[in-house]
């Protein structure tokens, strides 16, 4: 049984420790139910309490979440970890492949910039009282038929 204490020595609560990591104690119950927080030792009348151990995971989650892992790449990485496996190859694998499709999202982006450019183009050219009563916005539902514009 491992020893729940914090800086001092003392216990740590949920409140507490979402208050020093900025998170909702909804969270650090939902990390516990997915596995990638260890359900931690309760007191007598059923508190948890967490340990520097906990924080410092707590710490490494948000901070992989900050960089865009998904927390199922997170939980494989901390189960590598828990496991005495190095997990840099595992992460290296993970940081390309999200590094490709934030590369592909962005050529994407630049696209529909392209054509929202060119629509809008248009459509300053357009009068702006049209009502239509089959059409909702004459300047979307005209850029359908006449260019590319894809939904994002």
């Amino acid at each position: 049984m491992r020893e729940a204490r914090s800086q001092g020595g003392r216990p740590v609560r949920i409140g507490e420790v979402a208050d020093r990591l900025g998170l909702n104690p909804r969270t650090l119950r939902f990390y516990e139910s997915i596995g990638i927080l260890p359900e931690p030792e309760r007191t007598a009348s059923g508190y948890r309490e967490y340990d520097e151990s906990d924080i410092e995971r707590l710490r490494f989650i948000k901070l992989a979440q900050s960089l865009g892992l998904a927390l199922d790449d997170i939980r494989e990485i901390l189960a590598l970890r828990d496991r005495g496996e190095a997990p840099c190859p595992y992460v290296l694998d993970v940081i390309e492949s999200q590094t490709a499709a934030i590369e592909e999202r962005i050529r994407e982006l630049e696209r529909l910039r392209t054509q929202l450019r060119k629509l809008r183009r248009v459509a300053r050219a357009l009068p702006d009282d049209v009502l239509d009563n089959g059409c909702v916005c004459h300047i979307l539902q005209n850029a359908e038929l006449s260019t590319s514009v894809k939904p994002a």
